[in-house]
């Protein structure tokens, strides 16, 4: 029974698998997507989440325990002076998993992985920079309704009449 297990292993040693899982978030790190099988990615994101919220705090004792998992002074230098900007007031969630078609050589669930703020495609830029017009039977009544009751009428002043202060 596999009761409260749940690392995947992944097919590997434990020292191979934290190797391997280390040169792939510095790799994410470093080129912001990288393109791996599904379970891999799954298991990269429990890893390399909780990295990146450490990032946040840019201490001395938090960029040695991020090295300690790293191994990769670069990665570490761009995670605490890029990433860490990027992600400051996102509460967590911070890489997106996109499932590919399957491999050709075995038919394995491929996968990438990519920082949320990094990507571009699906960021706050091009969701609010198209808006569709809707096509819907009764659109223009309504809008010409608004327009005649938004205007308010406002109170002129009257010329002559000057508002003193202390009278």
């Amino acid at each position: 029974m596999r009761h409260g297990k749940k690392v995947n292993h992944l097919g590997r040693t434990d020292s191979h698998r934290k190797a391997m899982l280390a040169n792939m978030a510095t790799s994410l790190i470093k080129h912001k997507r990288i393109t791996t099988t599904l379970a891999k990615a799954k298991a990269l994101r429990t890893y390399v989440e909780p990295l990146i919220t450490k990032s946040k705090n840019d201490t001395t004792h938090s960029r040695r325990t991020v090295f300690a998992y790293l191994k990769d002074k670069d990665a570490v230098s761009i995670l605490f002076r890029e990433v860490s900007e990027k992600v400051a007031n996102r509460p967590g969630g911070y890489t997106r998993i996109i499932k590919m078609e399957n491999r050709l050589g075995d038919n394995a669930e491929m996968a990438f992985i990519e920082l949320v703020d990094y990507n571009e495609i699906y960021g706050k830029k091009a969701a609010a920079s198209e808006k569709k017009a809707t096509r819907r039977r009764g659109g223009a009544k309504k809008a010409a309704a608004a327009e005649t009751e938004a205007p308010a009428e406002v109170k002129p002043e009257v010329e002559g009449e000057e508002k003193v202060d202390g009278e």
